[in-house]
Protein backbone atom coordinates (compact mmCIF):
# COMPACT_ATOMS: atom_id res chain seq x y z
CA UNK A 1 0.00 0.00 0.00
CA UNK A 2 1.14 3.47 -0.99
CA UNK A 3 2.28 5.86 1.61
CA UNK A 4 1.33 9.02 -0.23
CA UNK A 5 -0.78 12.23 0.69
CA UNK A 6 -1.45 15.22 -1.33
CA UNK A 7 -3.14 18.18 0.50
CA UNK A 8 -3.73 21.73 0.57
CA UNK A 9 -4.66 24.76 2.29
CA UNK A 10 -5.83 28.26 1.41
CA UNK A 11 -6.46 30.77 3.95
CA UNK A 12 -6.28 34.64 3.69
CA UNK A 13 -3.04 34.39 4.73
CA UNK A 14 -1.33 31.47 2.96
CA UNK A 15 -1.93 29.14 -0.15
CA UNK A 16 -0.29 25.97 0.26
CA UNK A 17 0.29 22.87 -1.64
CA UNK A 18 1.73 20.05 -0.17
CA UNK A 19 2.88 16.08 -1.91
CA UNK A 20 4.18 13.59 0.78
CA UNK A 21 5.63 10.12 -0.23
CA UNK A 22 6.93 8.08 3.03
CA UNK A 23 8.27 5.61 1.03
CA UNK A 24 10.58 7.80 -1.26
CA UNK A 25 14.09 9.00 -2.72
CA UNK A 26 14.41 11.78 -0.86
CA UNK A 27 13.22 14.31 -3.57
CA UNK A 28 12.12 17.82 -3.17
CA UNK A 29 10.95 20.45 -4.48
CA UNK A 30 10.66 23.09 -2.07
CA UNK A 31 9.28 26.77 -2.41
CA UNK A 32 7.80 28.66 0.94
CA UNK A 33 8.94 32.15 0.24
CA UNK A 34 11.35 31.72 2.98
CA UNK A 35 15.06 30.62 1.75
CA UNK A 36 16.33 29.24 5.39
CA UNK A 37 13.46 27.46 6.01
CA UNK A 38 13.48 26.16 2.04
CA UNK A 39 16.60 24.75 3.06
CA UNK A 40 15.50 22.55 6.88
CA UNK A 41 13.14 21.35 4.78
CA UNK A 42 15.07 20.24 1.74
CA UNK A 43 17.54 18.51 4.37
CA UNK A 44 14.43 17.34 6.03
CA UNK A 45 13.50 15.48 2.83
CA UNK A 46 16.79 14.40 1.64
CA UNK A 47 17.69 12.47 5.06
CA UNK A 48 13.84 10.94 5.89
CA UNK A 49 14.06 9.78 2.28
CA UNK A 50 10.68 10.71 2.40
CA UNK A 51 9.87 12.69 -1.19
CA UNK A 52 8.51 15.97 -0.87
CA UNK A 53 6.67 18.75 -3.06
CA UNK A 54 5.80 21.89 -1.08
CA UNK A 55 4.23 25.01 -2.68
CA UNK A 56 3.29 27.79 -0.76
CA UNK A 57 2.95 31.54 -0.92
CA UNK A 58 1.98 33.48 2.40
CA UNK A 59 2.10 37.12 3.83
CA UNK A 60 5.61 37.29 4.08
CA UNK A 61 5.81 40.96 3.99
CA UNK A 62 4.25 40.63 7.56
CA UNK A 63 6.52 37.98 9.11
CA UNK A 64 7.16 34.51 8.27
CA UNK A 65 4.60 33.47 11.33
CA UNK A 66 1.41 32.09 8.98
CA UNK A 67 3.83 30.46 6.26
CA UNK A 68 5.98 28.44 8.64
CA UNK A 69 3.13 27.42 11.06
CA UNK A 70 0.18 26.80 7.96
CA UNK A 71 2.85 24.86 6.41
CA UNK A 72 3.90 22.92 10.09
CA UNK A 73 -0.10 22.11 10.21
CA UNK A 74 -0.41 20.77 6.55
CA UNK A 75 2.28 18.43 6.33
CA UNK A 76 1.38 17.07 10.03
CA UNK A 77 -1.73 15.92 7.94
CA UNK A 78 -0.31 14.82 5.02
CA UNK A 79 1.78 12.76 7.13
CA UNK A 80 -1.05 11.35 9.88
CA UNK A 81 -2.77 10.41 6.17
CA UNK A 82 0.38 8.88 4.38
CA UNK A 83 1.34 6.41 7.69
CA UNK A 84 -2.12 5.28 7.43
CA UNK A 85 -3.38 2.45 10.11
CA UNK A 86 0.04 2.44 11.17
CA UNK A 87 0.26 -1.56 11.03
CA UNK A 88 3.77 -2.67 11.61
CA UNK A 89 5.72 0.25 12.33
CA UNK A 90 8.30 0.88 14.63
CA UNK A 91 6.45 3.76 15.87
CA UNK A 92 9.37 4.87 17.87
CA UNK A 93 12.82 5.88 17.52
CA UNK A 94 14.98 9.01 18.30
CA UNK A 95 18.54 10.07 16.08
CA UNK A 96 21.61 11.92 17.69
CA UNK A 97 22.87 14.56 15.01
CA UNK A 98 25.47 16.44 15.44
CA UNK A 99 26.62 19.57 13.07
CA UNK A 100 29.72 21.66 14.17
CA UNK A 101 29.49 22.93 17.42
CA UNK A 102 25.96 21.43 17.76
CA UNK A 103 24.10 18.68 19.20
CA UNK A 104 20.34 17.82 18.80
CA UNK A 105 18.92 14.77 20.27
CA UNK A 106 15.43 14.24 19.00
CA UNK A 107 12.78 11.50 20.11
CA UNK A 108 9.82 10.24 18.22
CA UNK A 109 6.49 8.80 19.07
CA UNK A 110 3.99 8.28 16.45
CA UNK A 111 1.74 6.76 18.82
CA UNK A 112 -1.45 8.60 18.00
CA UNK A 113 -0.75 11.06 21.32
CA UNK A 114 0.48 15.52 19.54
CA UNK A 115 2.89 16.63 21.91
CA UNK A 116 5.87 18.38 21.25
CA UNK A 117 8.75 19.66 23.64
CA UNK A 118 11.09 21.12 21.49
CA UNK A 119 14.68 22.68 24.18
CA UNK A 120 16.49 25.27 22.22
CA UNK A 121 18.00 28.52 22.91
CA UNK A 122 18.64 30.93 19.75
CA UNK A 123 21.65 33.68 20.33
CA UNK A 124 19.52 35.65 17.35
CA UNK A 125 16.18 36.86 16.53
CA UNK A 126 16.85 35.57 12.95
CA UNK A 127 18.37 32.86 10.98
CA UNK A 128 18.69 33.91 7.25
CA UNK A 129 15.64 35.21 6.31
CA UNK A 130 13.73 33.07 8.96
CA UNK A 131 12.45 33.87 12.76
CA UNK A 132 14.57 31.90 15.07
CA UNK A 133 11.20 31.49 17.40
CA UNK A 134 8.87 29.94 15.09
CA UNK A 135 11.24 26.94 14.74
CA UNK A 136 9.62 25.33 17.90
CA UNK A 137 6.09 26.62 16.49
CA UNK A 138 6.85 24.36 13.60
CA UNK A 139 7.61 21.28 15.44
CA UNK A 140 4.64 22.50 17.48
CA UNK A 141 2.05 22.75 14.30
CA UNK A 142 3.09 18.93 13.06
CA UNK A 143 2.91 17.23 15.96
CA UNK A 144 -0.40 18.57 16.61
CA UNK A 145 -2.02 17.42 13.30
CA UNK A 146 0.50 14.20 12.73
CA UNK A 147 -0.47 12.95 16.40
CA UNK A 148 3.11 12.49 16.59
CA UNK A 149 5.01 13.15 20.17
CA UNK A 150 8.41 14.99 19.61
CA UNK A 151 10.94 15.64 22.18
CA UNK A 152 14.13 17.23 20.98
CA UNK A 153 16.97 19.08 22.91
CA UNK A 154 19.78 21.04 20.96
CA UNK A 155 22.91 22.22 22.06
CA UNK A 156 25.15 24.43 20.07
CA UNK A 157 26.64 28.27 19.79
CA UNK A 158 25.83 28.26 16.18
CA UNK A 159 21.80 29.34 15.68
CA UNK A 160 22.17 27.59 11.79
CA UNK A 161 23.83 24.95 13.29
CA UNK A 162 21.43 24.13 15.96
CA UNK A 163 18.59 24.27 13.61
CA UNK A 164 20.18 22.40 10.98
CA UNK A 165 20.83 19.43 13.19
CA UNK A 166 17.55 19.80 15.08
CA UNK A 167 15.99 19.17 11.29
CA UNK A 168 18.04 16.54 10.46
CA UNK A 169 17.61 14.60 13.97
CA UNK A 170 13.92 15.20 13.21
CA UNK A 171 14.14 13.68 9.83
CA UNK A 172 16.60 10.51 10.94
CA UNK A 173 13.93 9.76 13.69
CA UNK A 174 10.88 9.75 11.78
CA UNK A 175 12.47 7.83 8.81
CA UNK A 176 13.11 5.01 11.74
CA UNK A 177 9.78 5.29 13.45
CA UNK A 178 8.16 4.57 10.27
CA UNK A 179 10.01 1.61 8.89
CA UNK A 180 7.81 -0.94 8.69
CA UNK A 181 9.23 -4.10 10.66
CA UNK A 182 6.19 -7.05 10.86
CA UNK A 183 2.04 -6.95 10.36
CA UNK A 184 0.95 -5.73 13.40
CA UNK A 185 -0.39 -2.66 15.30
CA UNK A 186 2.77 -1.75 17.66
CA UNK A 187 0.36 -1.38 20.57
CA UNK A 188 -0.58 -3.19 23.75
CA UNK A 189 -3.91 -1.35 22.91
CA UNK A 190 -4.34 -2.50 19.48
CA UNK A 191 -4.61 0.65 18.29
CA UNK A 192 -3.01 3.34 17.30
Amino acid sequence: MARISKKSRKTSETDIKIDLNLDGEGKYNINTGINFFNHMLESFSKHSLFDLEIIAKGDTEIDDHHTIEDIGIILGEAFYEAIGDKKGIKRMSHAIIPMDDSLATVAIDIGGRSYSNISIDFNSYKIGDMTSEVVPHFFESFSSTAKVNINAKVEGNNDHHKVEALFKGFAKALKEAVYIEHNKIPSTKGVL
